[in-house]
């Protein structure tokens, strides 16, 4: 297993990603990236680091959320 290191100050971009839609009657593949962003429910918040699988995730689902780069 790897150390995992914090990037240094001002390196690396953050999203903040929230739910605006609910998941009740979307397709499993969009539950599954949603629930692997870390969302949980309507108007929940999460921040994420930029990397590219959870752009890809955005990017899939990303109808159903509000994108916001901090």
């Amino acid at each position: 297993m790897t150390k995992k290191t914090a990037a240094p100050k001002g390196e690396g971009k953050t999203l903040r990603l929230t739910l605006l839609k609910s998941v009740h009657g979307q397709l499993k593949m969009h539950r599954d990236n949603l629930r692997g962003l870390g969302l949980r429910r309507r108007h929940h918040t999460v921040e994420l680091p930029a990397t590219p699988a959870v752009l890809g995730m955005v990017r899939e689902s990303g109808w159903m959320m509000k994108v916001e780069e901090v």
